[in-house]
């Protein structure tokens, strides 16, 4: 499945609950879930807009890693998914969501 269309069932909490429990990362998706609820948002909108803070805010040689990822993976839209969640998490952007909103 490619990344948008991922990002396009996000709005539905179920959906987007799959979509990362399909990474195969459950401490990923606790972490996801905690932040979400500190941000007071639904998993679905948080998880969304990692992605997009990721895209708008990554630097260069994270795009080149992303890039190196991507090419050794038979899912690259679920590589992608699962390293634009952890960078925002590692990152501490995402205290700022409500301000994004």
């Amino acid at each position: 499945m490619l990344l948008g269309d991922i990002i396009a069932k996000f709005e539905d909490e179920a959906e987007a609950t799959e979509a990362v429990l399909n990474l195969g990362d459950l401490g990923l998706l606790a972490a996801l879930q905690r932040r979400a609820g500190e941000a007071g948002v639904p998993l679905g909108a948080y998880a969304a807009w990692s992605v997009r803070t990721y895209a708008d805010n990554a630097p260069a040689d994270e795009w080149t890693t992303l890039l190196g990822i991507m090419g050794r993976t038979g899912d690259p839209g679920a590589a992608c998914l699962r390293r634009a969640l952890s960078y925002v998490l590692d990152s501490g952007a995402s205290r700022n969501i409500a301000a994004d909103e």
